[in-house]
């Protein structure tokens, strides 16, 4: 696996890449792996000659009171996972390349971050956008994948790539889960024994909501009603939010008669955890 820290270094592997013919597979992530991470790997492999992974903690996503410093670290454990996946490139670039002195252009994709995650965390999309911009523009992958965990994200960057003419391809990746059913998170990391615990309502709540569904109810507000009792029987857990929405647009549904997701943030003690499931979708 060849570590690559510098933009125009990365840059000019791409070119010799593309020149050669090669197909290049992306995925970006701000490390601190996990086999959720690893799934991408593996999915994109198949589809590309040549697998390029970033990591990159991005300051401009990280809102007012969240802690940047404190996000999670481990590049060493990071370099040996990938290098267990036999990636071919990793690319880690520094803040201060990304950003340097006088940078001042950022990309919004204005619809489909409004509600959901972007009510709780402005600003988070627009510094999710253009770090992702920037990364294909340094990157110049033919195809990228991201995670259906993050599912507003994925939405936000599929539109950002339509609108901006991006040549990629968006591929997502499904949302792996621990064996209790915990989504897979690199905040997971955060939780106390206890908390963890508690948290595990969050899942359960949505599987309600999906079972209630596939029992023939199809009202919105039902479905929500039974995943917010749910969440709030749990002491120490605190919902931000619980939506049903259209799976292609994230436009909100008051009938589920086509595919939707239903997406929950909550703090579970200090942390904040996002979850959904996708109802009506043909497995």
């Amino acid at each position: 696996m060849r570590l690559v820290r510098k933009i125009r270094e990365m840059q000019k592997v791409s070119d010799q890449l593309k020149q050669e013919g090669k197909r290049i597979g992306f995925v970006p992530t701000m490390g601190y792996l996990h086999d959720g991470h690893l799934s991408l790997v593996r999915k994109v492999k198949d589809l590309c000659d040549v697998v390029v992974v970033s990591i990159f903690v991005n300051p401009t996503q990280f809102g007012p009171g969240e802690n940047f410093k404190r996000y999670p670290r481990d590049e060493e454990g990071d370099k040996a996972k990938l290098e267990g996946e036999a990636v071919d490139l990793l690319f880690i670039p520094e803040a201060s390349d990304m950003y340097p002195s006088g940078y001042q252009t950022y990309v919004d994709v204005t619809e489909v971050s409004k509600g959901l995650c972007g009510d709780f965390r402005p600003g988070h999309f627009r510094g999710v956008a253009t770090v992702v911009a920037k990364l294909f523009n340094i990157v110049k992958p033919d195809v990228a994948i991201f995670g259906e965990k993050d599912y507003q994200q994925l939405l936000v960057i599929k539109r950002m790539v339509e609108d901006l003419n991006f040549d990629i391809k968006i591929i997502p990746g499904v949302l792996i889960r621990e064996e209790d059913g915990m989504a897979m998170s690199s905040r997971n990391t955060y939780l106390s024994p206890e908390e963890r615990k508690r948290a595990l309502i969050l899942y359960r709540s949505l599987l309600k909501g999906k079972d209630l569904f596939q029992s023939g109810e199809r009202k919105a507000s039902i479905l929500l009603k039974a995943v917010r009792e749910s969440i709030k029987s749990m002491d120490g857990v605190t919902l931000q939010y619980v939506e049903i929405r259209d799976v292609e647009t994230l436009e909100k549904i008051k009938n589920v008669d086509k595919p939707a997701v239903i997406a929950l943030a909550a703090i579970v003690g200090s942390v904040r955890l996002i979850d959904n499931i996708i109802i009506g979708r043909s497995e």
